[in-house]
Order: C-alpha cells, then structure tokens, then sequence
C-alpha cells in the first residue's frame, strides 16, 4: 500500500527554546500540529474537514522519544505519516529531521478518535472518513 506523508519545513523561533538554547518539550505537540495541518491540506483531510461533517476528532493519545536536542536557528523537517486502521481514528507516526545531515531528532505518535457534536464518542467511521479512506485505497492501486 502506497503510504500517505507529507513532509514541512519548520523555523525554531526564540520564544520556543529555554535558557540552554534549547527547544522547550512543550513546543513540539505544536509541531505535530502543523505537520497534521500540512497533511490535511495536501489529502483533503483538514480540521474543518471534520466539524462541517458533525465531528470533532480529539486526540486521545500523543507521544515523543527525543533524540537530540533543536536549538535556536535550525530549519528541521518534520515528517508525518498516516498509519490506516479499520478502527474509527486517526493515527499518525511523525519524525523530525535536522535537515543539516538528515540525522533524526525526535519521533512521535498521535492518535485521534470521532466525537459527535454533543460530544459523545463515535465507535464506527463516519460516512466521510469512510469515504476518504476508501478514495485513498482506491489511488493506491
């Protein structure tokens, strides 16, 4: 199966990094964020995607592993890839790169759930997220 990622180049600003010029853990769920946005836009797949549906999809679960630090002034790359499921939720993997020499910086995982509007969980794909996997299916072939 063709695998769904998309790549962004990212610019560290001063207000994310610590005393020891480097990247404040906190920072990189924001990172993720952008690369989830990046994704969506190039597959169809955006926030707004998901309330003009009559969902919200709440991440239930997010996680790093560091590998080296990011300091002020890099450009890294993050890198995010879809993971399918037959499950209702969304799962991405993410690696970011220091584009210097490609090394790896850091790794993550995400996963996201469907709530409805009343905010209840949502156990079965909605129609559309259904849809959109099986369009991706489809292009892989």
């Amino acid at each position: 199966m063709k695998e769904l990622k998309e790549s962004k180049e990212f610019e560290i600003r001063f207000s994310e990094v610590d005393s020891m010029n480097v990247v404040w853990h906190g920072s990189y769920p924001l990172y993720f964020e952008d690369a989830r946005e990046a994704f969506g836009k190039k597959y169809g797949l955006e926030y707004m995607t998901f309330f003009d549906h009559g969902y919200f999809a709440p991440i239930v679960e997010l996680s790093f592993h560091y590998k080296k630090p990011i300091r002020y002034g890099m450009r890294p790359r993050i890198d995010i890839i879809y993971r399918p499921t037959e499950a209702a939720k969304i799962v991405f993997d993410y690696e970011i790169h220091d584009q210097e020499d490609n090394s790896l910086i850091a790794t993550g995982h995400s996963v996201q759930v469907f709530m409805d509007l009343n905010y209840q969980l949502v156990w079965d794909n909605p129609p559309f997220y259904q849809e959109w996997k099986e369009k991706q299916l489809a292009n892989d072939k």
